[in-house]
């Protein structure tokens, strides 16, 4: 059929159009689906370095370097989550270590290490753990200083909840320990109202806890209480569902210095412990204690769970973490998760890509 200049012209003209209102619409499409989901890039316990005791050494170029391998992966998600053990202060004095006490230990991190943790893209901070109140109620202070001047979100003193809004949902941090400095996770009654309390003014609520015996003997999550070196170290499993069942969208489980497996309950996942992340100084990181993990975790917007991705790491003396070209966190996760959770383990691929049971 013969088209005149004037057809082809009008033709073309018709064509750009619908060429530019289909990127157009496809690219609100695109944004529209983005927004339906918030990813996290979850790791466990970061010690970056400590000056207690007086003399204790210090990563090279004052830690700045420590994290700069991992910084793309943590940066590129929503949201970004670590445990921070040790408060970041200046001075100060601890009680925690007498002059006759053995294997005892109290981390004095320096406070402007607090910028390394923003630049390498983190949002979300737990402060509740064994580590935190070393240097009692002022080092506890610095540390919430520190972080509320940088704009990192955190939690860990009794009431202390971090909320932040991410594609105009308000996401909300409820960190768990086993002392009475944070909300205790042994005791899963109160566990379950503020979670309860939480979800009434929140769209999506994280859960963290520090809990669990420690070491490559205790990597397997057992039913029951956990006691280590006589301290209550929580029914993890009770725990974790209780506060599930109470409205929790992703809990996240961080202590046991080794990592742990991982379950999908109720839609939501359930990661009993991402190990040790970033340790500096004088710390055992052989075996199953140098290995470790950053959780990329997406969710939709009721807080169901729907995609994830481990991405392995090492750490060898005197620490940080540097990405394993071996994979080998993959394969523990794998088998341990299959031993402990059976039918309800999250599904890990050889690439660690994670799915639904």
């Amino acid at each position: 059929m013969f088209m005149s200049k004037k057809n082809i012209t009008l033709f073309a003209l018709l064509l750009c159009l619908y060429i530019t209102n289909s990127k157009a619409f496809w690219s609100q499409t695109t944004q529209e689906v983005a927004k339906d989901t918030i990813s996290f890039a979850a790791v466990g316990d970061i010690m970056m370095g400590t000056t207690w005791p007086e003399g204790a050494s210090l990563p090279p170029n004052d830690g700045a370097d420590m994290l700069k391998e991992v910084t793309p992966i943590l940066s590129k998600t929503d949201i970004t989550f670590g445990n921070l053990e040790g408060p970041m202060l200046e001075g100060g004095k601890t009680s925690k270590c007498g002059s006759k006490s053995k294997n005892c230990y109290a981390f004095r991190v320096p406070t402007r290490y607090g910028k390394h943790l923003k630049d390498a893209g983190f949002d979300l901070i737990s402060l509740a753990n064994n580590h935190a109140n070393d240097f009692g109620a002022f080092g506890m202070e610095s540390s919430q200083k520190v972080l509320d001047e940088l704009g990192l979100i955190h939690s860990g003193p009794v009431g202390s909840v971090g909320n932040l809004t991410v594609n105009n949902k308000k996401i909300s941090l409820i960190a768990f320990a086993t002392n009475a400095v944070s909300y205790n996770l042994n005791d899963v009654e109160t566990a379950k109202r503020v979670v309860a309390e939480t979800v009434k003014k929140s769209d999506i609520v994280v859960v963290s806890f520090h809990g669990g015996a420690e070491g490559e003997a205790h990597q397997n999550v057992p039913n029951g209480r956990e006691i280590y070196l006589g301290e209550e170290r929580g029914d993890l499993r009770k725990f974790s569902h209780a506060v599930i069942d109470s409205g929790a969208d992703l809990v996240i489980g961080h202590g046991p210095h080794v990592v742990r497996g991982i379950e999908v309950y109720k839609d939501r996942l359930i990661a009993y412990s991402l190990g040790n992340f970033a340790t500096y100084g004088a710390f055992n990181l052989t075996g199953a204690k140098g290995l470790s993990l950053v959780l990329e975790v997406s969710i939709n917007n009721e807080g169901k769970f729907l995609s994830g991705k481990i991405h392995p790491l090492k750490q060898e003396k005197p620490g940080g973490p540097k990405i394993d070209p071996e994979k080998q966190v993959i394969s523990v996760v794998k088998s341990l998760s299959t031993q402990d959770f059976g039918t309800t383990s999250i599904k890990v691929a050889e690439d660690g890509t994670l799915s639904f049971p």
